[in-house]
């Protein structure tokens, strides 16, 4: 008879053996993920007062500049001091946090280096005195009126530039010839966005559903989401044209320039004259009714 005490089989031991160092792989198998998996570079944070914008990996905010508008970094000089670039080498969708697009990054360079960019605007850090923002830190936000925490969701952004009309001539911002640099309103990614002197408000007295005559003044018809901090949200409607919706500031219906090729362009401000097709600003007066 076998004594009860009798050690395992040589099967036993090599079934446990195998066993115990599958159990010991996984665990050195998860570890290994959480540590070595690349970490976002780039991400979101939120803040309660101007909700989810751009982050670098220890979450030092990120800015657009309003002078950017084209698309180029302007920010020299002292002004680089106070406005460091951020640029991320390796820019891959593994880098970039939940909620991110890589579609949407790019680069340029500038006189500081390369420059990472986000829906075609150069990124900055906010470091004033010399001294960066620490993570969680906002106190960029629309320093000067023309700085703001770069977002995902802009509706309406700043430019701020010289407006060169259709005929090549430079405009101030009432529509007189000379040089001056006006904030106006932009899309996301930096294209003009007019109103027109002939509408009423809520009232678009130019879209008639001819499409070639359409295509030179389309509607401006994003669905409304995020501005800049410097802006009132609630002066910004909806209205329906021709099926279609459009988006309106202080009651007047606002659009693009079919002849705006590029970011930055304000082209229109001159045609058919000289402020018939205004720029979107802050300060318009009420559309009549």
């Amino acid at each position: 008879m076998k004594s009860r005490n009798q050690s395992p089989t040589p099967l036993l031991r090599n079934i446990a053996s195998v066993l115990v160092f599958a159990f010991i792989f996984a665990v050195a198998s998860c570890s290994d993920d959480d540590d070595s998996g690349p970490s976002a570079r780039i991400k979101l944070a939120s803040s309660p007062t101007l909700g989810d914008y751009l982050t670098d990996a220890d979450g030092n905010a990120l800015y657009f500049f309003s002078n950017d508008v084209a698309g180029q970094n302007t920010c020299t000089g002292g002004c680089a001091t106070v406005w460091p670039i951020f640029f991320e080498a390796s820019l891959t969708a593994d880098v970039l946090g939940e909620g991110l697009s890589l579609d949407d990054f790019g680069s340029v360079t500038s006189a500081a280096g390369e420059q990472t960019t986000y829906k075609g605007w150069p990124l900055y850090y906010y470091a004033p005195g010399g001294v960066r923002e620490t993570p969680n830190q906002t106190t960029g936000e629309a320093v000067g009126g023309i700085w703001f925490v770069a977002k995902t969701d802009y509706t309406i952004m700043l430019g701020h530039t010289q407006l060169i009309g259709l005929d090549g001539k430079k405009y101030k911002g009432d529509y007189t010839e000379g040089e001056a640099a006006v904030v106006y309103f932009t899309d996301a990614d930096g294209r003009t966005v007019y109103s027109f002197n002939f509408d009423k408000k809520n009232d678009n007295n130019y879209t008639t559903g001819d499409g070639a005559h359409d295509a030179v003044w389309p509607i401006y018809g994003d669905a409304m989401a995020s501005v800049p901090s410097t802006l009132d949200k609630t002066l910004f409607g909806t209205i329906t044209v021709m099926g279609n919706t459009q988006l309106t500031y202080k009651g007047w219906p606002l659009y693009y320039f079919g002849n705006d090729a590029k970011r930055g362009d304000n082209k229109g401000v001159s045609v058919p004259t000289p402020g018939v097709w205004p720029v979107g600003i802050k300060d318009a007066t009420e559309a009549p009714q």
